[in-house]
């Protein structure tokens, strides 16, 4: 199965346990960043320790989640290597691996129940990108990360 690295802020604290929880249950290997309560914390600390365990290669994806998944992903974008996205349904979970090889997942706590947000996860790893031409747009992306615009250029 898939090692996974699972984080979010005090908003996402109760989706993440579960989500954590049903992980395990399939057969995951889950690397818990934190937080560990409901008591106010600073998100973008927890999307740099997903962001850079999926970088670093300690866990193949990484799941975020905060009141909307937005500030997780903004944050965990800034982290070389990761492809962050926003998803709250299976749809955008299936084309964000097809097409953006996405491997980090944000999730909007207030906005995504959980059985939701359990289909979308499940959708998001059993997906795989289709490569093709989404592999050089991915490709372009990369470069956008090393500010290499000769790769980003048209043509």
């Amino acid at each position: 199965m898939t090692a996974i690295a699972i984080g979010a802020d005090h908003a996402g604290f109760t989706l993440k346990e579960s989500v954590k929880s049903w992980l395990l249950a399939q057969g995951h290997t889950v690397l818990d960043v934190g937080t560990s309560s409901t008591d106010s914390v600073d998100y973008p600390d927890y999307a740099a320790l997903v962001g850079e365990a999926v970088s670093g290669g300690a866990a193949e994806r990484g799941v975020l989640m905060c009141g909307t998944g937005i500030g997780m992903a903004i944050a965990a974008n800034k982290i070389p290597g990761v492809r962050a996205a926003v998803c709250g349904d299976v749809a955008s979970a299936r084309i964000c691996r097809e097409h953006n090889d996405a491997n980090v997942l944000a999730l909007g706590a207030r906005a995504t129940e959980r059985e939701q947000a359990l289909q979308i996860i499940a959708a998001w790893l059993a997906t795989a990108f289709a490569g093709g031409r989404h592999a050089r747009r991915v490709e372009k992306v990369m470069g956008l990360e090393q500010r290499d615009v000769s790769r980003v250029a048209a043509g």
